[in-house]
């Protein structure tokens, strides 16, 4: 795990000192280690840089940017079969001088070109510059684990991690997408393939680029140009196995096996992060049962925000026979990681989870450098509630008629989340209630996910924004899930894989992880595995009201359902009473008139109206006021 970046220049005028500060940016993604280097050529100027987490082969001999004949390649993430890519391409004829996986990616480049990406099983995001094809290769992993933004204006084509590496190149120009604030408001996290910034964008998941060194003229980097090697509708699109369960159950848990055996690779201490949940403990019980020694795994507890799972995660623990440690934090030092936020999520992020995941982090780095974590069980295996509410009632809504909908839609509107008796209580409650409206006015799939994913509607999106904005063009429009195969859960399912999985989860671990510098890695995003867990009867998955069940089965064999058997809690943070209480004064500082009135992007009256309403008792105003609290909060960090 590590951090690139990098730049063609058709001017020349980029300097050594230039990229070694969008370098040093990224120290936080490798700390162990730090390599530049220029190459000059008839067209352009060339650069790259890396910061190092040093994981496999720790001697020099990993060292990146790395050199081979006439090709370079700046590496970030794993590549967990590269024993067996290396002796493929020993046995054709290539010689290596290390144990690095990265030696082993350049060199299955050379011998296939693009190619190569089809053999890689794993997590990546990198550049390979082809010397004799005056070519620059960038590509990313399938399930989009690892990050890629990239820029072009004015003959300069950035890449790098992270986008806080552009800031330090004097001719990067800042300028705000206004249609990506419009996103970001509505998601909580702007929509690959778009950026934040003009000019820049994020290399799709499963996708290639190639793009030319010989003249500023021949230089493509426009969306239409990535290229993509993989698709995840491509196993949607399959016709279901006609398989037994017992059957389907076995192979499961074989696939999951071998991808969780796969991400114990390593050269330095391996943990995982148990939750007390399906899929952590479900990895955690796979790994231990063919190993004497103990597992370490980690749990993080912070009671007094009720955000305690401990005593869960300890239990099964013992159950297995971890090495368990159980992290306990204080709700103030949940608040103080606030403030950091929006450097190391340097473009506008909402997912308040990034706190306990951050915190849990720090935490479990003090005793390994890699942790498995258990994220995209829930895409892979059907765990989400909006999966089981389209189930459940998708059918029962679209009978009812359209006005009597709007009537109930209308009736909430004037009943706050907060004086719905019980219910009021219940975890994520306030959310969802504003969400429910939606799918009240438009029961299709297709409205029922954009209901249930944004928080702001198209409409409210006009009131927000002082200029007309263009809904952008993303992943949660996709109609590729063919009608022969379709069903609401396999829609719901694939789209959620190319969406919230990859700009919310995965951002979120991404950045949560590289803070303390720790390599994370995800049993459940090998690709091998949905590609599997796809091509399921979607009743192996969701049946009879009970999700992922299948995986439940698998892992009943190995600890029992009644320790099992209890509500999902998740990772979530309190920020209704936060906001009303521990971060009034920062909402009082960030959403001031006058500072919002300068930066010219809000309506004020309209965010005034949000702020009084949530501090009036309309608590299902929360995630709203979260979101421009967070942007704020990056405005003034990046664009001050």
């Amino acid at each position: 795990m590590c951090g690139i970046v990098g730049f063609i220049d058709f001017k020349n005028k980029t300097s050594l000192l230039e990229l070694e500060a969008m370098t040093h940016t990224l120290t936080h993604r490798g700390p162990d280690a730090f390599g530049v280097e220029e190459i000059g050529l008839d067209q352009c100027k060339v650069g790259l840089g890396h910061r190092r987490l040093s994981i496999i082969d720790l001697s020099e001999g990993g060292k990146q940017p790395m050199q081979y004949n006439r090709h370079w390649i700046c590496f970030n993430g794993e590549v967990y079969n590269y024993n067996e890519i290396k002796k493929e391409l020993i046995n054709l004829g290539h010689s290596f001088k290390s144990t690095s996986d990265t030696e082993v990616v350049l060199h299955a480049f050379m011998e296939w070109g693009r190619s190569c990406l089809e053999k890689l099983i794993g997590m990546f995001a990198f550049v390979i510059v082809d010397i004799d094809k005056n070519q620059l290769f960038c590509a990313r992993d399938r399930a989009g684990v690892k990050p890629f933004y990239y820029y072009f204006k004015d003959g300069l084509f950035l890449f790098g991690s992270e986008l806080k590496a552009f800031h330090e190149h004097g001719r990067f120009d800042k300028k705000i997408d206004k249609n990506a604030v419009a996103a970001f408001m509505q998601y909580g996290n702007v929509p690959t393939p778009h950026c934040i910034f003009d000019s820049c964008c994020k290399l799709k998941p499963g996708h290639f680029m190639e793009v030319s060194l010989e003249s500023e003229g021949d230089v493509r980097v426009s969306l239409k140009d990535q290229i993509q090697y993989w698709n995840v509708y491509d196993a949607y699109n399959k016709p279901k196995l006609d398989i037994s369960f017992e059957e389907a159950k076995i192979q499961t848990e074989s696939v999951l096996m071998d991808a969780c055996n796969y991400r114990m690779v390593s050269d330095v201490p391996v943990g995982v992060f148990l939750s007390g949940g399906y899929d952590s403990a479900s990895v955690t019980a796979l790994l231990q049962k063919e190993r004497t020694e103990k597992l370490k795994t980690f749990t993080i507890s912070v009671p007094d925000i009720g955000l305690d799972e401990a005593p869960y995660a300890k239990e099964i623990a013992a159950y297995l026979g971890t090495n368990h440690t159980e992290i306990q934090c204080t709700h103030k030092e949940a608040i103080e990681l606030i403030g950091g936020l929006p450097f190391y999520y340097d473009e506008p992020f909402a997912d308040s989870s990034a706190i306990p995941t951050t915190l849990v982090s720090l935490a479990a780095r003090k005793h390994v450098t890699v942790a498995l974590s258990a994220d995209a069980g829930d895409e892979v295996f059907a765990g989400y509630n909006r999966y089981d509410y389209i189930q459940r009632y998708g059918n029962k809504l679209n009978r009812i008629p359209s006005f009597m909908r709007r009537i109930m839609a209308s009736g909430m509107d004037k009943i706050p989340s907060n004086y719905i008796p019980v219910l009021r209580n219940k975890y994520n409650f306030h959310n969802r209630y504003e969400k429910v409206k939606g799918v009240l006015k438009n029961p299709s799939e297709e409205q029922i996910m954009l209901s249930l994913s944004q928080q702001f509607t198209d409409q409210q999106i006009e009131n927000l924004l002082k200029e007309k904005v263009n809904i952008l063009d993303t992943a949660y429009s996709s109609h590729e899930l063919n009608e022969e195969h379709f069903s609401s859960l396999s829609y719901m399912m694939a789209i959620d894989y190319q969406t919230y999985l990859v700009d919310d989860i995965m951002q979120k671990v991404d950045r949560a992880t590289m803070t303390a510098s720790l390599e994370g890695r995800e049993p459940y995003l090998d690709h091998r595995l949905i590609e599997w867990a796809a091509q399921l009867p979607d009743h192996y998955k969701y049946h009879k009201g009970e999700k992922k069940f299948i995986l439940k089965e698998i892992l009943h064999q190995y600890i029992p359902k009644e320790m099992m058997d209890r509500p999902k809690m998740g990772f979530a943070i309190p920020i209704a009473e936060w906001l009303q209480d521990d971060l009034r004064d920062l909402v009082e500082e960030y959403l001031d008139p006058k500072k919002m009135e300068k930066q010219g992007v809000f309506n004020l009256n309209y965010v005034q109206d949000i702020k009084s309403k949530f501090y009036s008792g309309k608590k299902e105003y929360d995630v709203k006021m979260w979101y421009l609290l967070m942007f704020q909060m990056w405005y003034e960090k990046w664009m001050s």
